[in-house]
């Protein structure tokens, strides 16, 4: 006879039946137990909820030591399944749970009654929740009150004491969207900070760019934390509207913005656990003493510039891309690019659009993919209009995207871009014709992997390869040889004329950065930034399962990494901020398995 218990058991989705094991495990605190709840082929990749660092465990040994390590001090409870579903044999499991210190929420796949993947996250730190919605401040308490400062009031104070009688708890050198992201973040949690760039205005980092520039993302992936783009915003953001947007979104969540700024150098005192600062805002020195330093200059590092045999007697204009002031200054001359990634693409297209004879100089093959395509087929179920309609918001979107672990990503990624490949075919044959150099990544897994090994070798078709097809944009491909007074030279010999020439190179580790500010050995200690060691090209192993010393604590204490593409920038964000956020309220923050560093740039 089968009893109440066992009936009600039967009655239970896969997801409930799998969550309560779960639970019931963990409280145990037995990793053992909690791995045979895993299958073979399983990954548990965790957020700061119980482990204060982004990682990812792959297979139930790592699985059971990182419950033997954690679940005590952690004490995971309160375990609720909020929705599921089961497509094609695998269950999606949505749930919430409590830690000793914080609220999370994860998203699990199970299969055969096994977990495959799992996601866990911290949202928030009990008693040191984010002043919003129910909890937004009042702004003014009705009533007389003597000698009552303003808001406006407030905030000169805030500022004026800010560096001088009182220090940032934390100090974020880069002001673009990063840096403010973060800043929006600090600010709601009441973390003490200043954000400092050494541009006059937040916004600058875009708007000095060349004017084509637009974001090749659309606006679905691309919202700052707390406050989404407008619905009537663009698909593709043009650059100097985006950084208007940035410099109202400063103004907006009350960021502590330092323009005009810049870092001379910085050290850490391992006694006062303190960093001492020194900047330059607006011509005055300041030293400020930081507890935490975080540098936001973007997930790329310093400009990379080719050194070839007759760069001293080229007798034209030589730049990096980052300085590109674009078309207008070059009309009537002969225009090489060398590069053939983003930047290449865009600067070429400019220039041609400009009436600049120019020529690109492809030295290894480039991903490519069309713009529209990628928006239809690579991000339309996760960041789009219609996928708002299905009731994937932002946030479902980002906690979806998140919870497929790296190691499986490409197997993810793979059979959209065989789509992508097959729906746009005469246009990849007609680039080929041309002479491109065409990828797809190593193993095919297209531009988000090799973005987030590389970050670099890709460019999101906005109009240029088309103009590579057609020939208006000249395409030479090989090495480098030499430059002469009036012309690059290449390896075969081929002479290609120059006025001037555009190195549309990328750019270093950010650990160069910190090598600049700090020391080059703090750099070496830190290691390589970005890449998730997968032995393909230019991201060395060995595997490490998560990006490279991004969003996370590092070998050197206190110094942190923060940056990304807009996506990355928000999502991470919180992370960063509730790291640093438990630190400032002085909590016990054990990090489990603090990765090693690999690789100096």
């Amino acid at each position: 006879m089968t009893s109440l218990l066992d009936a009600q058991i039967e009655t239970q989705d896969p997801a409930t039946v799998w969550i309560n094991s779960f639970a019931s495990a963990l409280e145990q605190g037995n990793g053992s137990v909690v791995a045979e709840l895993f299958g073979e082929d399983c990954y548990w990749r965790d957020l700061v909820s119980f482990t204060w660092n982004l990682t990812t465990v792959e297979g139930r040994e790592e699985i059971a030591q990182l419950v033997d390590a954690t679940a005590a001090q952690v004490q995971p409870r309160n375990f609720l399944v909020t929705e599921s579903s089961t497509a094609d044999g695998v269950t999606d499991v949505w749930f919430t749970f409590d830690t000793a210190v914080g609220r999370g929420s994860g998203l699990g796949r199970i299969k055969d009654d096994k977990a495959w993947t799992l996601l866990t996250t911290l949202d928030e730190l009990k008693g040191f929740e984010e002043n919003r919605g129910d909890r937004r401040p009042r702004g003014a308490d009705h009533g007389a009150v003597r000698n009552r400062l303003t808001w406006k009031e407030t905030q000169e104070q805030e500022a004026q004491v800010m560096g001088s009688s009182e220090q940032p708890f934390v100090l974020v050198v880069g002001g673009g969207q990063g840096g403010i992201g973060l800043g929006a973040r600090l600010r709601q949690l009441g973390v003490p900070f200043v954000v400092i760039d050494k541009h006059p205005r937040p916004g600058d980092q875009w708007r000095n760019r060349y004017k084509s520039l637009c974001l090749h993302d659309p606006v679905w992936y691309d919202h700052m934390p707390y406050i989404k783009f407008p619905e009537n915003w663009p698909v593709f953001s043009p650059k100097d509207k985006l950084g208007d947007w940035l410099e109202s979104y400063t103004k907006m969540m009350e960021i502590p913005y330092w323009s005009s700024t810049t870092c001379a150098r910085a050290a850490y005192d391992e006694v006062s656990e303190k960093w001492t600062v020194e900047v330059v805002r607006d011509g005055e020195s300041i030293t400020l003493h930081p507890t935490h330093l975080v540098l936001a200059t973007g997930m790329s590092g310093k400009p990379n510039i080719p050194v070839f045999p007759g760069q001293d007697v080229f007798a034209g204009d030589q730049h990096h891309s980052s300085q590109h002031p674009g078309p207008d200054s070059f009309v009537g001359k002969k225009v090489v690019v060398i590069g053939s990634n983003n930047s290449a693409h865009d600067i070429c297209g400019a220039l041609w659009e400009g009436g600049v004879d120019v020529t690109m100089i492809q030295r290894s093959s480039t991903h490519i993919v069309k713009s529209e395509t990628l928006m239809n087929v690579g991000l339309g179920d996760l960041y789009s209009e219609s996928a708002l309609a299905n009731g994937v918001t932002t946030e479902k979107a980002d906690t979806i995207f998140a919870s497929i672990p790296y190691r499986l990503l490409p197997d993810f990624q793979i059979p959209l871009y065989e789509k992508m490949r097959e729906i746009d075919a005469d246009y990849y044959a007609r680039l080929e014709k041309a002479g491109f150099l065409l990828d797809w990544g190593t193993d095919g897994s297209g531009l988000f992997v090799k973005y987030l090994r590389r970050g670099s070798g890709y460019y999101i078709d906005v109009g240029a390869s088309e103009l590579i097809s057609s020939g208006d944009i000249k395409l030479v491909t090989g090495q480098v040889r030499e430059l002469t007074q009036n012309a690059v030279v290449m390896d075969d010999g081929t002479e290609v004329p120059a006025d001037v020439v555009v190195y549309a190179t990328g750019y270093g580790s950010m650990n160069g950065w910190a090598a600049d500010l700090i020391s080059q050995e703090v750099a070496d200690q830190v290691g390589k930034v970005w890449g998730l060691g997968s032995d393909t090209p230019k991201d060395p192993g060995p595997w490490e399962g998560e990006e490279r010393n991004m969003w996370k604590p590092t070998q050197q204490s206190a110094l942190w990494f923060h940056g990304g593409n807009l996506h990355q920038s928000r999502y991470y964000s919180l992370f960063l901020a509730l790291q640093l956020k438990a630190r400032y309220e002085g909590l016990d923050t054990p990090v489990y398995r603090l990765a090693a560093s690999h690789h100096t740039s």
